[in-house]
């Protein structure tokens, strides 16, 4: 808008106001007095009306009313413009009452009101003249929308559609689940019936897209607003998170189809960075597995809080390279900290330590998929288990104050290699927190979804070859995290978490793979069948985060819950091996002698 355009505004506005208090006069006069006052009681009158358009003019510049601070015929401005109109009647009344002993007080109380009335009227015209006019010249620009949800995220859309000259939606009409709603209207838009009704509203109304307007839909409604829309033929658009909009509030440009991540939910997660950077800032931070999908994000998220030094461990050469270039840029690999060494090689892992001092420790490194390690125990046992016996060993002897263990939620009612070398993997954690009373503790939770070798690598994988798409289960769920976020909670839980815990994240509602496998397909456009594979040896039907003889306590964060689990000694856990047998089920059937004498678990 050029300097012309909005000179002119702002003067119709100056001159509307002023005309109201001459309409207000004029109309109170007409009512009251029906123009019949004597000669001194119209001077006081104009005299009131002037000394009120005056200030009027003065109060809305002072105030930057008149100077573009709401939008006209907003809240704000509306609110603005009562709140000057109240100060010039209590002005101008107590000082006509003082200076004109014939002054009517109905002027001071009802003149003001009746001005009010006429300003608010005009800047009401106004906008509905300017939605009009920005509709009639967006009709048949924008994609039919039919919007899902008439609450706040609801009306800002409304706002941003009818108020954008090049909107991508022309909205007909609303749908929403409260039945109390059934006959509002949002900025004009008619609500058109229920969740339910989703299919044949959208059917009869030509909508194209179905926009999702909850910011913090559960992932049920959104997979069910998905299957509906699927039947419908339209396509499904949602808002994003409250944490990635800015202040709140709504864009267009931040509206994005409905994808995998959807499905996991979208809590917002507060993390409190003062607590977790009096357990980082300035210390040495050794992280392991660093070339990993939650080792290199850890380290990054660490990086970002201050450490005095950040070293990153991997056996993985090419892994390393990339998380350093991720966090650095350089990607060199010729300085001390990046080291390239097997957590499984006891010396090489004490030389470490000994040499750069680690204060804190958040321990990555592990073999991760199931059906391998069915296939090979030994390999799980080699890595899971006397990889991080010799990390926590090396840290115990070395001074480590602070160890993370990263676990997993297969360790609870462990049936798998992999949930059984993870649960032994805790014990020993528990039990190095109570020989050396320092904060050991381990972290449990679900899958993370993107992480290397994923189920959504797998199914994007499977869809490029033209499927099919392999799930072992139609009712097989799991958790899910995305990266980021099972990072920061492990930050969080590293922070509060005691000697000894298991700490378990909050993942929130488990998937299932199908419906992950099928959102996948259809964000391929490609048609890709479904085989359903049985379940694998050792896998579950649905994970759990807790077994059944845990008893989880809250924690002073809501979305991290604390369990303790029994002690195993180091030695115990040697003994339970030999070089042709592994039996990873005795050493959780029977408990240790240390654990028997100290009673349990320890605090």
């Amino acid at each position: 808008m050029s300097r012309s355009q909005i000179f002119a505004r702002r003067s119709v506005m100056i001159g509307w106001d002023a005309a109201s208090w001459l309409l207000a006069l004029l109309g109170f006069l007409l009512v009251r007095h029906e123009f019949m006052l004597s000669e001194r009681m119209w001077v006081i009158a104009w005299t009131y009306v002037a000394g009120a358009i005056a200030l009027q003019v003065v109060g809305g510049f002072w105030t930057h009313l008149y100077l573009g601070r709401s939008k006209v015929g907003s809240f704000d401005e509306v609110t603005s413009l009562g709140q000057l109109v109240i100060a010039i009647s209590v002005v101008l009344g107590a000082a006509f009452y003082i200076a004109a002993p014939l002054f009517s007080r109905g002027i001071a109380f009802v003149m003001p009101a009746m001005a009010f009335l006429f300003m608010t009227a005009g800047r009401w015209v106004f906008r509905m003249a300017r939605t009009r006019e920005m509709r009639r010249h967006g009709d048949g620009s924008g994609v039919p929308a039919l919007i899902y949800g008439a609450g706040d995220a609801g009306h800002q859309l409304a706002g941003l559609v009818d108020g954008s000259a090049d909107s991508p939606y022309a909205i007909v009409g609303f749908i929403d689940d409260d039945p109390r709603l059934r006959f509002l209207r949002v900025r004009g838009y008619r609500m058109l019936g229920r969740g339910s009704d989703l299919v044949r509203v959208a059917r009869a109304t030509g909508a194209q897209v179905v926009v999702l307007a909850i910011s913090e839909a559960s992932p049920q409604l959104i997979q069910r607003v998905s299957d509906h829309c699927t039947e419908a033929g339209v396509d499904l658009v949602v808002v994003p998170p409250l944490r990635e909009m800015i202040s709140g509030r709504l864009e267009l440009d931040k509206l994005r189809a409905f994808n995998v991540a959807d499905l996991l939910g979208r809590r917002p997660i507060e993390t409190d960075l003062s607590g977790i950077t009096d357990h980082v800032t300035g210390k040495v931070v050794l992280v392991t597995g660093a070339g990993g999908s939650i080792g290199s994000e850890l380290a990054r998220q660490v990086r970002q809080l201050g450490p005095a030094k950040l070293i990153l461990l991997d056996r993985d050469e090419s892994a390393l390279h990339a998380t350093q270039l991720s966090i650095d840029g350089n990607g060199l690999l010729d300085t001390d900290d990046t080291v390239l060494c097997d957590i499984r090689d006891k010396d090489a892992v004490c030389a470490v330590f000994s040499r750069l001092a680690p204060e804190v420790v958040f321990h990555a490194a592990a073999l991760k998929h199931l059906p391998m390690l069915e296939r090979f125990p030994e390999e799980g046992w080699k890595t899971n288990v006397l990889g991080t016996l010799n990390v926590l060993e090396c840290a115990a002897t070395n001074g480590v104050e602070h160890f993370v263990n990263i676990s997993t939620d297969k360790a609870a009612d462990a049936t798998s290699v992999l949930g059984q070398t993870k649960r032994v993997a805790e014990r020993m954690t528990a039990w190095y927190a109570a020989e050396t009373g320092l904060r050991y503790l381990s972290v449990r939770f679900g899958n993370v979804l993107g992480s290397r070798g994923s189920v959504l690598d797998t199914f994007r994988a499977q869809i490029e070859r033209g499927g099919p798409v392999t799930v072992t289960d139609p009712e097989v769920s799991r958790f899910f995290m995305t990266i980021p976020e099972a990072c920061e909670l492990v930050l969080q839980a590293s922070a509060i978490g005691r000697p000894g815990d298991v700490l378990v994240l909050d993942m929130g509602e488990p998937v299932r793979i199908i419906d992950v496998a099928r959102r996948l397909i259809e964000e391929s456009g490609k048609d890709v069948p479904v085989r359903f594979t049985g379940l694998r040896e050792g896998e579950k039907l649905h994970e759990v985060l807790l077994s059944a003889a845990e008893q989880g306590s809250p924690t002073a964060h809501p979305l991290i819950t604390q369990v303790s689990v029994p002690h195993v000694q180091p030695s115990d856990v040697l003994a339970g091996h030999s070089d042709h047998h592994l039996d990873l089920g005795a050493l959780e059937a029977h408990p240790t002698a240390h654990e028997d004498a100290r009673g349990g678990t320890t605090r």
